[in-house]
């Protein structure tokens, strides 16, 4: 009994979608590093930033108590883009039996293709922090000069752009601890992750993971290993592009965002005026920043 053009796509399909799923897995997800990732039930989402309240004041024996108000300072808007591609192949390479070749090949490259659009989002955002991304407060995502409600400001990078190095790092872990809510409170903020360029891997690990410090002969204790100033050590990010940039997330909630409203999925079929068979891969996904403290960034020098 012959087999029928559906039959053969329903055999074909699960083949095509394991090769694709460990194809795809084979890349690192290297944005985890960065983002909080969320899902969405929506085609966009809206985080608002509160002001928070004031210090707690005193209340005097028999005295009314003391009410504050909370303030919206900022409202950050993700829109979901889609992100699709998909590949044919002919019904005379079909026919030619160059299915199994044609097939493997095109899947693997697909799924590079897509994780490799998912990266490149990612980074964009930091690659372009320095200068025309806007983190939602009116500035770029790295500036100096952060709003609040009350008229203070926060930088997330240093007035001077530095290279990665021992003195910077420290500048930028002092910088963190100095940070302050909307209503002027201290936040006490601590840095959590290095992320860099390949470039730079090297000086990120003499910099966080030797005992004592490098390019000095007085035996003094590398300061950022012993206190642990960077906890989760350093990430290299392959889709940075600046050579010489570094990054550093902290524990501020609520900072870089990435909002899943459809998961990666895969489908097949077949074309009834070509006999073409098409196999395409789609998902939907937004990158953003609710926070901008949340990171702190140096453009190098």
């Amino acid at each position: 009994m012959a087999i029928s053009r559906a039959q053969a796509l329903k055999e074909l399909l699960p083949g095509l979608n394991a090769l694709f799923g460990l194809e795809y897995s084979k890349y690192e997800n290297e944005h985890e590093a960065i983002y909080e990732t969320e899902s969405s039930e929506r085609s966009f989402e809206e985080e608002v930033k509160l002001s928070g309240f004031g210090a707690a004041p005193v209340k005097n024996e028999g005295s009314a108590i003391s009410y504050d108000n909370a303030q919206e300072s900022f409202t950050a808007r993700y829109n979901h883009e889609t992100i699709a591609m998909g590949f044919s192949i002919t019904e005379e390479a079909m026919e030619d039996n160059l299915y199994d070749s044609l097939s493997t090949r095109y899947t693997k490259a697909l799924a590079r293709a897509m994780a490799y659009t998912k990266q490149v989002k990612a980074a964009a955002l930091l690659n372009t922090g320095f200068t025309t991304f806007d983190s939602g407060d009116g500035v770029t995502l790295f500036n100096t000069a952060h709003p609040t409600v009350t008229g203070d400001t926060n930088s997330n990078t240093p007035a001077t752009a530095a290279d990665l190095n021992e003195t910077s790092l420290e500048q930028a872990v002092i910088d963190v601890a100095a940070y302050v809510d909307e209503r002027g409170l201290l936040i006490a903020a601590r840095p959590r992750k290095l992320v860099i360029p390949a470039g730079l891997m090297f000086v990120a690990t003499r910099l966080l993971e030797t005992t004592l410090r490098v390019g000095t002969a007085d035996n003094d204790i590398n300061a950022l290993n012993s206190n642990g100033s960077i906890p989760g050590g350093y990430s290299v990010n392959h889709y940075l592009t600046d050579a010489d940039a570094w990054f550093m997330t902290t524990d501020i909630p609520n900072g870089m965002k990435h909002f899943e409203r459809t998961a990666m999925n895969t489908s097949m079929d077949g074309d009834f005026d070509t006999g073409n068979v098409r196999y395409k891969a789609r998902e939907r996904y937004s990158f953003g920043v609710s926070d901008p403290l949340g990171i702190y960034g140096s453009a190098g020098a």
